[in-house]
């Protein structure tokens, strides 16, 4: 299990299999405009931000995973903080028959980011569907809780934008939703794995409940384009 590509997951992911949705150069990558505002680095502890600047506005802010030097001139520390990354190493989750979420589509965006901005669940922009696959859960016409996917490299698929909507909480939507992703990316041979910020302890418990294993910690941190 290539679980060593997880110590600089967002370059192997920017740099492999989702380079057509990156812009950068050989030593320093960013999802394009309307994607995740996340950069990365070939080298993260010596991060080439000279070869960033160009491809960033003014005034962007993005999230970095894995460097924890000096802020470099021309850009601002705006959080400093870390994430824990865990990865699902058990057997398949049992199938839920009676649960039967609706795989979104571009159509839904509006009501993907009307939930993001009641329930945030980490950088989340337009065309972050176009990462992977995106299940939710409606009420009526109104989207209170999906999960998808976004980072990928060699057989490590990460689960993310998993939100929701303060009304809907504690039903299990979110677990149920978890695991049916599990279920899809183990029957293609891959490895789920996820991210958990430090100050979301709540999601941490939920996750190690649902049978997901702490790998390691990263620091994380968001940056402006000064």
């Amino acid at each position: 299990m290539p679980l060593h590509l997880l110590a600089n997951i967002v370059w192997h992911t920017l740099a492999g299999p989702q380079n057509h949705f990156a812009a950068g150069t050989a030593t320093a990558r960013r999802y394009a405009m309307g994607f995740s505002p996340i950069v990365a680095f070939v080298d993260v502890v010596h991060p080439d931000f000279d070869a960033l600047t160009p491809y960033c506005a003014s005034g962007e802010h993005f999230y970095c995973g894995g460097w924890a030097g000096a802020t470099p001139a021309g850009w601002s520390l705006e959080v400093d903080s870390s994430a824990l990354q865990m990865i699902w190493d058990r057997d398949l989750p049992m199938a839920d028959p009676a649960f039967n979420p609706v795989q979104l589509d571009a159509t839904h965006v509006p009501q993907m980011l009307a939930l993001v901005a009641i329930a945030p669940p980490g950088p989340f922009a337009a065309r972050t569907i176009e990462l992977g696959e995106y299940y939710g859960v409606f009420e009526g016409t109104r989207l209170v809780a999906m999960a998808g996917e976004r980072m990928q490299a060699g057989k490590l698929r990460e689960i993310s934008g998993v939100c929701t909507h303060p009304e809907f909480q504690r039903r299990g939507l979110a677990r149920r939703l978890v695991a049916h992703l599990i279920r899809i990316e183990l029957a293609r041979g891959q490895t789920p794995f996820l991210h958990v910020m430090q100050d979301n302890p709540n999601a941490r418990r939920i996750y190690e409940n649902a049978g997901f294993r702490p790998y390691q910690e990263i620091p994380v941190r968001v940056l402006a384009r000064a």
